[in-house]
């Protein structure tokens, strides 16, 4: 089983994939994570130092680690999918799931944890708002190529239980 969970900050993807990854008796992952380890420096270190083209390749090549893996749950960064064809890549590698939330569950998770993610740390809540809707728009498209979408209440184990069980 190899799944890639896609979607928002804040949608829950890291939650969710140590939740499958303990289930299933897998690993489970977090691309930033790994990406941060891998560089030795932190997300906003790499974007500021090095740029974003920079960390979208290293993001890039750590996904395609995942090639080699047999089976785990893999929370990928927000833009992750968005870059370099690797949504297509997860595609053809792995079962896809966009954690699709509404916007307000995600001002609502992400506004007490602003101070620990670049992108949003200087913004009020309203531009947080704001900021969540444009981002979600721009990345629709590509989060849709995703083989399960599941939706505010229906992300739960019930409905990641019926995914696996395709696959099984």
């Amino acid at each position: 089983m190899k799944l890639f969970l896609i979607g928002m900050m804040g949608s829950g993807k890291s939650y969710w994939s140590r939740q499958l990854a303990k289930k299933l008796k897998t690993g489970g992952y977090d691309l930033d994570f790994l990406i941060e380890s891998h560089e030795e420096k932190t997300i906003s270190e790499i974007f500021e130092e090095d740029g974003e083209d920079y960390f979208r390749k290293s993001e890039a090549k750590i996904l395609r680690w995942f090639g080699e893996k047999k089976t785990f749950v893999l929370a990928t960064g927000g833009g992750a999918p968005c870059f370099h064809d690797n949504m297509d890549w997860m595609n053809k590698n792995g079962v896809t799931i966009w954690l699709d939330e509404p916007v307000e569950t995600l001002v609502e998770r992400l506004q007490p944890e602003k101070e620990h993610r670049p992108l949003i740390r200087s913004l009020s809540d309203a531009e947080l708002k704001i900021f969540l809707e444009s981002k979600l728009a721009e990345r629709r498209p590509v989060y849709e190529k995703a083989k399960h979408i599941l939706s505010g209440k229906e992300i739960s184990d019930l409905s990641f239980k019926k995914i696996i069980q395709q696959y099984a």
